[in-house]
């Protein structure tokens, strides 16, 4: 299951750089497409308002 997230995040952008697959795409509230997540957390362990679920 892709990680998402959700509506606490601050569109810091954070977690951009983290994701070696560039599933996360900028907005209001930032999104993950599941069909390129692949699940290695690199971007939840840098969000600073833990707004990414895995």
């Amino acid at each position: 299951m892709a990680f998402v997230i959700n509506d606490t995040c601050i569109a810091c952008g954070a977690c951009l750089p983290e994701c070696p697959t560039e599933a996360i795409s900028e907005g209001d509230i930032y999104e993950i497409d599941p069909d390129k997540c692949i699940d290695c957390g690199a971007c939840q362990d840098v969000c600073p308002v833990d707004a990414i679920e895995g």
